[in-house]
């Protein structure tokens, strides 16, 4: 389907109405009177994230309407009056730069801000979690164009990496860098426990491999565990099966008899990291006995850290050509076909769907 004209000047969203609603296409003036920090960016491509896909079908509560997305790449076209931002590694923003963005703005002043917890700042406005404001209404990845705020952390991504793959950095892989970094040390010796063979599951495979350590993963999809074989994991197995003396257990289902199985993981010494139960959900058992003997630690991540972008932008730049990451992106849906995509993700033909505004 050929997606409509758009005039010069004029942003083209794809704005989310509510559970139940087809998406809607809304046009906008691109703003001519950016303000000190913003920058504008015309996106390249994005991806339907799980958490969008919650959205979508009520899973998670969102203002509507709305644009969602928070998973894309782009291309920097304008920056506001002053002083250039500058992206995490020093580089500074102007236009024609190809950068990812994280999937927050936090405001850097607040008590958590000042205390290293930007990812939980006070006043934290959200990617593709924003509800719809005439006056600023770009503010989600699925549309031609995404407004930056003062305080998103700003990633320069290298030409060559594959839009597909670039697009899922800013809360895929970064999420996943913020639960590894969690663990603590892993290397060469380290044995690990990956719950959860989806995006963020294999990518934790790809990251815990490439640095050295043995990696069972363990989903209860056939096809899901071929790929975590693809992506470096050493052995794999459906859920349920116990999986034992593990360094490093790290959730990301979200599923509660998967939190329990990597509590019940953990060697002494071990850590477990939980990302993945974002949702409310029946309690687990923990046995402070075994946690203190243990020397057991329970760390708890959710969004991530700026430092965390700047890290899954290294990884993907060095690792995507030694494993298929472009693979787990299907689709090529304009923003008149989003219902469409929305409908591949529901059917799980592949961890993503892509959508080029």
């Amino acid at each position: 389907m050929t997606a409509p004209a758009r005039a010069l000047g004029v942003a083209l969203s794809a704005r989310w109405e509510g559970v139940g609603e087809p998406f809607t296409l809304v046009e906008s003036p691109l703003p001519e009177d950016l303000a000190a920090g913003e920058v504008l960016v015309e996106i390249e491509l994005a991806t339907v994230c799980g958490s969008d896909l919650h959205t979508v079908t009520g899973g998670r509560p969102a203002p509507s309407p709305g644009v969602l997305g928070h998973e894309q790449v782009g291309r920097v076209i304008a920056v506001g009056p002053g002083d250039a931002p500058r992206c995490l590694d020093s580089t500074p923003v102007t236009p024609g730069l190809r950068v990812v963005w994280s999937v927050a703005a936090s405001c850097l002043r607040c008590a958590r801000c000042l205390a290293g917890m930007p990812q939980k700042c006070l006043h934290l406005r959200k990617y593709g979690h924003e509800a719809w404001d005439d006056e600023r209404p770009l503010r989600g990845g699925f549309a031609t164009h995404c407004l930056l705020m003062p305080g998103t952390a700003i990633a320069a991504v290298d030409e060559s990496l594959p839009a597909e793959v670039a697009a899922p950095v800013s809360c895929a892989t970064a999420t996943v860098a913020a639960v590894v970094g969690a663990a603590g040390h892993v290397g060469d010796g380290t044995r690990a426990l990956v719950s959860g063979a989806g995006m963020l599951g294999l990518t934790a495979v790809a990251m815990l491999s490439a640095a050295g350590a043995h990696v069972v993963a363990v989903d209860p999809h056939p096809h899901r565990r071929e790929q975590a074989l693809a992506f470096g994991a050493s052995e794999v197995e459906p859920a349920g099966t116990p999986v034992a003396e593990v360094d490093v257990a790290l959730e990301l289902s979200g599923a509660t008899g998967a939190v329990q199985s990597c509590l019940d993981s953990l060697a002494v010494g071990g850590v477990a990291v939980l990302a993945g139960s974002v949702s409310p959900g029946p309690a687990v058992r923990l046995d402070p006995e075994r946690l203190v003997r243990g020397l057991n630690r329970v760390v708890g991540v959710h969004n991530y850290h700026p430092r965390d972008l700047l890290t899954a932008v290294d990884f993907i730049t060095e690792q995507h050509r030694n494993r298929p990451f472009a693979d787990l992106v299907a689709g090529r849906y304009r923003l008149n076909e989003l219902d469409a995509a929305f409908a591949a993700a529901r059917r799980g033909e592949a961890p993503r769907q892509a959508i080029t505004p």
